[in-house]
C-alpha cells in the first residue's frame, strides 16, 4: 500500500506508507487523523522487541516430541490466562484458519467416529483446538475457537523467520512462494479482542509442521500451556503503560492507591507514559519543522494520538503529551519510595477534576489538582522545563526515556500492566492487578494485605485494602479489642472450677446416700428385727456406723 501525497513517508517492514497532511487545519480531511494513528501504532509494533513471557508450551503426548525445555512460542496480546495455573488437553487441528464464525466442529483431525448420520463426532471438550495462520486477525481466529468451546487456541504459523530457514539444524522450510519472516509475529489485539476469555499461543512453524503431522496421522496429542508470575524474592515490581486519556486505566488510577499503600514497601510500582516517536514517524520535517501539528510537541519529536480524533478542538495529541510529562515530573519527585501516594492523589484528583476538553489544560485546575495532592505547582513546572520543556526542536530527557524504555519492553497495546517484568493479561481492574502483584512474592512473603484480601470477591478487594478485612469479617484490630484479659480469664477459670468442686461434693454425698440405702437394704433381709423395729445384737447399728463412716474404735 503507498498513498503518494506527500513526502512525509512512514516506513513499516517492506512497505512505504504516505499520507499528506494539510497545512490549512480547517481543510485537514478526518481520515488523515485516523491513518496517522494507525501509522502511529504499526510502526510501534514493528519497533518493539519481542516482551517478556512468563508462559510455557509443552508436548507432553506422543513422548517422541517432549522437550525439556519446552516449546518457543510467542503469547497472545489478548485473553485471560490462569497464573499459577495450566492446561494440559488434547488437541484437535481444525484443518482451518477459522476466519468464518461458522465452525464446522465435525471436520478436523484426528479423525473422530461416525455417529448413525455419518457424520463425524465433534470435538471433544475440553480441547486445545489448533488453526492455521493467515487470512484474518488473531482476535478473529481465537474468537471462533472460543465459540466452539476450545479451551485454549495454537495458532500454527505458516511462514518460517528467515533465521530458522537458513539455519539447516532448526529445519524450517517455507511454502512454495512465501518469503520468510525477518522478524517474529506479535500476536496484537485487533482493537476488539476485549470479549476473548480463553488464552493462545502463536506456534513457530518448524514445530507446528510436527504437530500438524502426528495429529494427520490419527495420532493423539496432548499440550501443556502453563503461566506462572516470576516470584524472585520478597518484593513485587509492577509497571503500568497507559496514557493520560485512556479511558480503560482511569477506573483502575481511581481506585488503586489504597492497595499501593497497603503493599508499601512490598511492592514498587514505576508508571509509564506511552508516547510515540515523532522522527521515527517522521512528524518532524527536513527544516526541524513539525509537520503534524497539534499531534506533536519539540517540532514534531514527541507525539501522541488525538483522543478525539479532531485535531480542531478539543483535547489534542500535543496535550497528551503535556500532561504525560506532567505526570512523569510529579511521579520523580514524589514516588521515589516506589509506593507514591502523593502521585496517586494526583492521578485521582485530575481524572475527577480536570479530565473534560474544557479543563484539561486548564492552569488553574492544574492548580487546584496540585494544592489538593499537596504539591507545589512551581516544582513541577521547573521539572518540565529542566528536562527539556515541550517548545522548540529541543530534546526532552524524561520522554527520551520514557521512549527508550517503552522499546526494551516490547510494550504494543495500552494499557499494560506488568508484574516483575511479566505482561498481565486480562481486564485492567484494580482487583485483577492486586491479585496478580500478590501471586508475585515468594510463599511465605506476602504482606498482611495480601494475605486478608486475596480471599475477599472481587467487589470487595479495594475496600478490604482500606478496612484490612473482608466485607462482614472481623478485623484483627476488631478482634484484638474483645480478646479476654487474664484477669477475666483467671476469674472465669476459677468460677469454673467452684462450678466443678460443687457438682462433685454433691455428687459424693449422693453417691454415699445410696450406698447407705443399699446396705439397709441387704441387712433388713438378713437380720431379724425386735418388736421395735431394731435389731436384736446391734448389728445394724454396727452397719449403719459403717455405712456412715463413724469410727467405732
Amino acid at each position: 500500500l503507498q498513498v503518494q501525497y506527500s513526502c512525509y513517508g512512514f516506513y513499516l517492514s517492506k512497505h512505504t506508507y504516505t499520507i499528506q497532511i494539510s497545512h490549512a487545519r480547517n481543510i485537514m480531511p478526518r481520515f488523515a487523523t485516523t491513518a496517522l494513528t494507525t501509522l502511529l501504532l504499526s510502526i510501534n509494533i514493528s519497533a518493539a522487541s519481542a516482551e517478556t513471557s512468563s508462559s510455557r508450551l509443552q508436548v507432553q503426548i506422543p513422548k517422541s516430541l517432549f522437550r525439556t525445555e519446552g516449546y518457543d512460542h510467542r503469547e497472545a496480546l489478548f485473553g485471560v490466562p490462569s497464573y499459577g495455573g495450566s492446561i494440559a488437553q488434547n488437541v484437535y487441528y481444525a484443518d482451518d484458519k477459522l476466519c468464518d464464525s461458522n465452525v464446522d466442529v465435525h471436520k478436523g483431525y484426528p479423525i473422530r467416529p461416525m455417529d448413525e448420520n455419518g457424520t463425524m463426532e465433534s470435538w471433544r471438550s475440553p480441547y486445545i483446538l489448533m488453526v492455521d495462520r493467515g487470512d484474518c486477525t488473531f482476535v478473529q481466529k481465537v474468537r471462533n475457537a472460543q465459540r466452539t468451546g476450545a479451551a485454549a487456541v495454537i495458532v500454527a504459523d505458516n511462514t518460517c523467520l528467515c533465521s530458522a530457514e537458513a539455519d539447516p539444524e532448526i529445519g524450517c522450510h517455507s511454502d512454495p512462494g512465501t518469503m520468510c519472516e525477518s522478524k517474529a509475529p506479535i500476536m496484537a489485539d485487533d482493537g476488539s479482542g476485549a470479549d476473548i476469555t480463553i488464552p493462545s499461543f502463536l506456534m513457530f512453524k518448524q514445530d507446528a509442521d510436527k504437530i500438524k503431522a502426528e495429529l494427520l496421522a490419527n495420532h493423539v496429542v496432548q499440550l501443556e500451556m502453563a503461566w506462572a508470575t516470576p516470584a524472585p524474592d520478597d518484593r513485587v515490581e509492577y509497571d503500568l503503560w497507559t496514557v493520560p486519556t485512556d479511558p480503560i486505566s482511569k477506573g483502575f488510577l481511581s481506585t488503586f492507591k489504597s492497595a499501593a499503600k497497603g503493599l508499601g514497601q512490598h511492592a514498587l510500582f514505576t508508571p509509564h507514559m506511552y508516547i510515540y516517536d515523532g522522527q521515527l514517524a517522521s512528524c518532524q520535517g527536513p527544516n526541524g519543522e513539525n509537520v503534524c501539528h497539534t499531534l506533536c510537541t519539540n517540532s514534531g519529536r514527541y507525539c501522541a494520538t488525538d483522543p478525539d480524533s479532531n485535531l480542531d478542538e478539543g483535547i489534542s495529541g500535543a496535550d497528551v503529551v503535556a500532561e504525560a510529562l506532567r505526570r512523569v515530573c510529579v511521579w520523580r519527585h514524589f514516588g521515589d519510595d516506589g509506593v507514591g501516594e502523593t502521585w496517586w492523589k494526583y492521578i485521582e484528583a485530575f481524572i475527577e477534576r480536570c479530565d473534560t476538553p474544557d479543563f484539561f489544560m486548564n492552569e488553574d485546575c492544574h492548580k487546584d489538582v496540585y494544592n489538593y495532592a499537596g504539591i507545589d505547582w512551581k516544582i513541577i513546572d521547573q521539572c518540565m522545563r529542566d528536562s527539556g520543556g515541550l517548545e522548540g526542536d529541543v530534546p526532552n530527557t524524561f520522554l527520551d526515556a520514557e521512549l527508550r524504555a517503552k522499546i526494551d519492553t516490547g510494550v504494543v497495546v495500552i494499557p499494560a500492566a506488568y508484574i516483575n517484568n511479566s505482561v498481565m493479561r486480562g481486564a485492567l481492574s484494580s482487583p485483577n492487578v492486586f491479585k496478580a502483584i500478590c501471586s508475585g512474592f515468594l510463599p511465605g512473603t506476602e504482606p498482611d494485605v495480601c494475605k486478608t484480601c486475596t480471599s475477599c470477591g472481587d467487589n470487595d478487594i479495594m475496600q478490604c485494602t482500606i478496612d484490612k478485612k473482608c466485607v462482614g469479617a472481623t478485623s484483627a484490630e476488631e478482634s484484638s479489642k474483645k480478646t479476654v484479659s487474664k484477669g477475666q480469664l483467671f476469674m472465669s477459670l476459677l468460677a469454673v472450677s467452684g462450678v466443678f468442686c460443687g457438682v462433685g461434693y454433691w455428687q459424693w454425698k449422693r453417691s454415699q446416700r445410696q450406698m447407705r440405702d443399699q446396705v439397709r437394704g441387704i441387712l433388713a433381709e438378713y437380720m431379724p428385727l425386735d418388736e421395735n423395729g431394731k435389731d436384736a445384737d446391734g448389728t445394724f447399728s454396727f452397719a449403719t456406723a459403717m455405712s456412715d463412716g463413724t469410727q467405732i474404735t
